[in-house]
């Protein structure tokens, strides 16, 4: 069995003024790097040792990746970068404002097909955003979907293949949010995941069990530790 240890990356610039990354990328600010500092040293203090670690190609994961192994004692494991595992494509609107999407125009196109209400399925939310992109990157449902789920599961046979107990990965919000839903229809949404926060999961002869969602008791536990240094 391997216990997975997701992350979702470090608090980054367009996180900090609330706009849409998606494929679009920012590097962490200063607090963003003391947030994955902090979780760094809360995994060491936790004993916690990975076999092999895995993020998306974007650069706010990979900058998360080198705090999270650095400051766990993680480094020089095996570690490799999957874009299926990114986050959402908001075509046309990366980089834009997430009120402006996500308060002004897909409200708008849910209220011209005579939806009522607030809350959305994913798969709702990504033909809305596909509807309404000008540009042809946004992606389908089934194409979103599709990626997010082979790229984890094969990520997690890769694992076991090699008989890894512990694995890091680090990807984005909505991608995690996506995943968890899509394991467990039952649960509620996962919306708002805290920047350097932990999913945790486990994965055996081809099959997720979700554990805790948005964990940031390892954060808490390194700062605390910080705290104490000081």
């Amino acid at each position: 069995m391997i216990n997975i240890y997701l992350v979702r990356h470090g608090k980054t610039m367009f996180n900090t003024i609330g706009r849409a990354q998606g494929w679009s990328d920012t590097p962490l600010t200063a607090d963003g790097e003391l947030g994955v500092t902090e979780l760094g040293i809360g995994f060491k203090e936790k004993k916690i040792k990975f076999d092999r670690a895995y993020s998306s190609d974007s650069g706010r994961t990979i900058q998360t990746m080198g705090f999270v192994l650095k400051y766990s004692d993680n480094e020089n494991i095996p570690y490799k970068f999957d874009k299926r595992i990114r986050e959402w494509c908001f075509g046309s609107f990366d980089g834009g404002y997430d009120g402006e999407l996500f308060d002004g125009v897909l409200p708008r196109i849910f209220a011209e097909k005579g939806k009522s209400g607030k809350i959305r399925s994913y798969e709702e939310i990504a033909e809305a955003i596909y509807e309404v992109d000008t540009a042809g990157w946004a992606e389908t449902w089934e194409e979103l979907s599709g990626r997010i789920m082979t790229g984890f599961h094969d990520i997690a046979a890769e694992s076991e293949k090699v008989a890894a107990k512990n694995i890091v990965i680090v990807s984005h919000g909505m991608t995690i949010g996506t995943f968890i839903k899509l394991l467990r229809p039952d649960l509620p949404r996962a919306y708002g995941l805290d920047n350097g926060s932990v999913t945790h999961l486990t994965y055996e002869n081809g099959n997720f069990t979700v554990g805790e969602v948005g964990d940031m008791s390892y954060r808490k536990l390194g700062q605390n530790y910080l705290k104490h240094e000081k």
